[in-house]
């Protein structure tokens, strides 16, 4: 299984940050990747410069047969297509793809690391990814996600809220 965490902390010409993260998702179905699950939106401040807008992010499960790297590809091209341009590391941005686990295979390559390096620690990235796959397990340090959501410290749980579903329909 392939997890993608989805954020948005800019509205775009296609509206704001949930219809962002909605269009990139219509756009996976467009390339037709099998799409098996979505988390909850969940919204965040901005990491690491708190005054910026906040995100809103979730979490997709799906499958492909494409490469990691031809993934990559496809995933930054809905970026783009999203608006999203890359100035500046951590700035604001309309859409950003992150790709968290492919497959449970560890990728240490230039272009691409999985699973991706911080996902353990971020608090956007594990509960939306605890609430579609409770029983996941980190490829690299072989740990089940209830141990990196019991390591977060309180103020990570207490910064995070769940907006509620998509209304994003996976056929």
């Amino acid at each position: 299984m392939i997890y993608l965490n989805i954020g948005s902390n800019l509205p775009s010409l296609n509206g704001g940050r949930k219809n962002n993260i909605e269009k990139a998702i219509n756009h996976l179905k467009d390339l037709k990747f099998n799409l098996i699950k979505l988390s909850s939106f969940y919204e965040t401040p901005s990491y690491p410069d708190k005054s910026n807008p906040k995100f809103i992010n979730l979490c997709v499960k799906l499958e492909t047969k494409l490469k990691p790297l031809i993934f990559l590809d496809k995933i930054k091209e809905i970026e783009t297509k999203l608006g999203r341009t890359r100035l500046k590391k951590n700035e604001p941005r309309t859409c950003d793809i992150d790709i968290i686990d492919y497959n449970g295979q560890i990728i240490d390559s230039y272009e691409l690391i999985t699973p991706h390096p911080k996902s353990h620690l971020r608090n956007f990235v594990i509960y939306p990814l605890k609430e579609i796959e409770p029983n996941w397990l980190h490829p690299v340090f072989n740990k089940k996600i209830d141990s990196f959501f019991l390591e977060l410290d309180k103020n990570s749980h207490n910064e995070i809220t769940r907006l509620g579903k998509s209304g994003i329909l996976l056929l």
